[in-house]
C-alpha cells in the first residue's frame, strides 16, 4: 500500500509539473529563413497559388474562402489538412499583405492559435524568404505540451520553408 502511495504522489507531481510547464512558457516564437533562385516577384506569385500549395504544406487538402476578398486584408478562409488520416482545419485570417513584400495572418484551431508572417526580400536576383512565427495553446493542456513539442513546429517550418524553395526553383508557371 505505501508503494501505491508513492506512486500516486509522483504521477502528481508529475502532472503538476506538466502543467506548470504551460503557465512559465506558454507561447512558443521562432524564426526561419531560406534563399530561393528566382526572382522575389515568381516567388511571391508560387507562394499565393492555390494549386501549388500541396507541393509545400505536407498534407494540405484545400481552401475554402468564407469572408473578405481573397487575398486582402481581413479575408478569411477555412485551410484544410490531412494528417494521419483525420482531417484538420485552421481557420485563417489575412491580418496584412504588401504584394510582393510580406503577408501576415492569424490561424486558429481547436488545439492553438498562431501569427505568422512570411516576408520576401531581393538579394542579387534571388529571394530571401523569411517566417516569423509566434503560437500559443488554446487550454491548460495544449498550453503545457506547446511547452514539450515546440521544437517540432520550428522543424516543420524548415521542412515547409525548404519544400516551398524546391517548388519555387522548379515552377514553370508563367505568373
Amino acid at each position: 500500500m505505501k508503494y501505491l502511495v508513492y506512486i500516486l504522489a509522483i504521477i502528481a507531481i508529475l502532472f503538476i509539473a506538466f502543467l506548470l510547464a504551460g503557465f512559465i512558457k506558454s507561447k512558443v516564437s521562432y524564426n526561419c529563413e531560406i534563399m530561393v533562385n528566382k526572382p522575389v516577384a515568381e516567388s511571391w506569385a508560387v507562394t499565393q497559388d492555390e494549386e501549388k500549395l500541396s507541393a509545400w504544406l505536407p498534407g494540405f487538402q484545400k481552401i475554402e474562402h468564407i469572408s473578405g476578398s481573397p487575398g486582402t486584408v481581413g479575408a478569411v478562409s477555412d485551410v484544410y489538412f490531412e494528417n494521419d488520416g483525420k482531417q484538420m482545419t485552421i481557420r485563417e485570417t489575412i491580418t496584412e499583405i504588401v504584394p510582393n513584400e510580406s503577408i501576415s495572418m492569424s490561424y486558429e484551431s481547436d488545439f492553438m492559435n498562431m501569427d505568422y508572417k512570411m516576408a520576401m526580400t531581393s538579394v542579387d536576383g534571388k529571394t530571401k524568404i523569411s517566417s516569423s512565427t509566434t503560437a500559443a495553446g488554446n487550454g491548460v493542456f495544449s498550453r503545457s505540451m506547446m511547452a514539450f513539442i515546440g521544437g517540432t513546429f520550428k522543424s516543420q517550418e524548415e521542412t515547409n520553408l525548404t519544400k516551398l524553395k524546391k517548388t519555387i526553383e522548379q515552377n514553370t508557371k508563367n505568373y
